[in-house]
């Protein structure tokens, strides 16, 4: 597994897949110039689909792979203990970064493209600081999801590419959440789509941070604390930020159907592809 672990052609492979998933802000951003109104339906389904495909790979093939890897190494008991506390450890290292975030700049405050017709009231300076700190906000998140989409990519690309979907499905209404206030606030739209597109920029960064620090200590036991850590992290990415952001848009419902289909799509590709 390791030995993959130095591979040119994976390397690049897993950083294309998370530059892919940050970028994708810029499809919010598109979303906040050209469209009259936000699509509620579509982004309640595909923040459910997301959902669902994070927590049943987090549940059915990360963290058993971490525990098998572990327990290789450790012995079954000690493994298992290990791989429980690295995925609390990633659940408890999201936590901490969304409680540094104040609730007013936090990424999980959605917005909607009509919002910019229906904020007048609102001065300009500050809907600019909203959105600049919403930019921020979303930047430090990106980080650990840059640093997951990768690790995964690395141990598996059919493992990393439904998990680099899944959080560019999650990105487009946080590129909204930027750009609708800076626009509003500037009237510029290359202004509003820089600092989304900047904020995105962030995740593959974050893939290549945590890629030069990790390397000269990697083995089999730091990556699979590092792989039931993404565990942590994209359960509670999806529990704390991605359902509840569905249901923000008015359709539960459809978020659930999201949801079950994220799930299945990811049993049957584990079943026949995987």
């Amino acid at each position: 597994m390791l030995e993959a672990f130095g591979s040119t052609n994976q390397i690049l492979i897993a950083f294309g897949l998370t530059l892919f998933a940050g970028l994708s802000t810029g499809i919010g951003s598109a979303i906040a110039f050209f469209a009259k109104r936000t699509n509620t339906k579509f982004l309640s389904i595909a923040l459910g689909f997301s959902a669902g495909v994070m927590i049943y790979l987090s549940f059915v093939e990360i963290f058993p792979k971490a525990k098998d890897i572990l327990s290789g190494e450790m012995g079954i008991q000690a493994g298992y203990l290990m791989t429980v506390v690295a995925f609390f450890s990633g659940m408890l290292l999201i936590a901490i970064i969304d409680k540094l975030v104040p609730a007013f700049e936090n990424p999980h405050e959605l917005k909607r493209v009509e919002q910019i017709h229906d904020q007048e009231a609102m001065k300009n300076k500050r809907l600019y600081r909203m959105g600049v700190m919403s930019a921020l906000a979303i930047t430090i998140h990106n980080f650990p999801e840059g640093l997951v989409t990768f690790l995964a990519a690395m141990q598996d690309i059919k493992l990393g590419l439904p998990i680099a979907i899944a959080i560019a499905l999650h990105n487009i209404p946080e590129g909204i959440a930027i750009s609708v206030p800076i626009h509003y606030a500037t009237g510029s739209k290359r202004k509003a789509f820089m600092y989304s597109f900047l904020s995105g920029l962030a995740e593959p960064l974050g893939a290549v941070i945590g890629f030069f620090i990790l390397m000269p200590f990697m083995n089999e036991i730091v990556f699979g604390f590092l792989f039931a850590s993404v565990a942590g992290i994209m359960v509670f990415i999806s529990i704390d930020n991605l359902l509840p952001a569905a249901r923000e848009y008015g359709e539960p419902h459809l978020s659930l159907y999201g949801l079950t289909g994220g799930m299945a799509l990811m049993a049957v590709s584990l079943v026949f592809f995987m």
